[in-house]
């Protein structure tokens, strides 16, 4: 399953986006998702992931309560629910799947597709 992340775009501090991670090929119901971020120089950072089924969810401290993912398998897609955007969210996105249900390593991702840029400006 080949993983691509869209829906970036421009928005204002404040605003919200709403991004998609689409699955190409079968098997996409069988792992969970997750979400990542990468500005230039940095390593790709945890943003959120989703377990295979969809009922649990988990975040990194700096979104939590402003992020939301959902899933629906039905058509091979997850969602990243932004809010309450701020200029350090500015980022490409990214998704990944993972075997481990929980898992917050980028290495423990594969399947990564083209990013998304997100861009928050003040």
């Amino acid at each position: 399953v080949q993983l691509q992340a869209s829906g970036g775009g421009l928005v204002q501090a404040g605003g919200s986006l709403r991004l998609s991670c689409t699955g190409s090929g079968r098997g996409f119901s069988s792992d969970a998702i997750g979400w990542f971020r990468q500005t230039p120089g940095k390593e790709r950072e945890f943003v959120g992931g989703v377990t295979y089924t969809g009922q649990t969810t988990y975040y990194a401290d700096s979104v939590k309560g402003r992020f939301t993912i959902s899933r629906d398998n039905s058509k091979n897609t997850a969602w990243l629910q932004m809010n309450d955007l701020r200029p350090e969210d500015t980022a490409v996105y990214y998704c990944g799947r993972t075997r481990f249900p929980g898992a917050t390593n980028a290495g423990d991702f594969n399947s990564w597709g083209q990013g998304t840029q997100v861009t928050v400006s003040s």
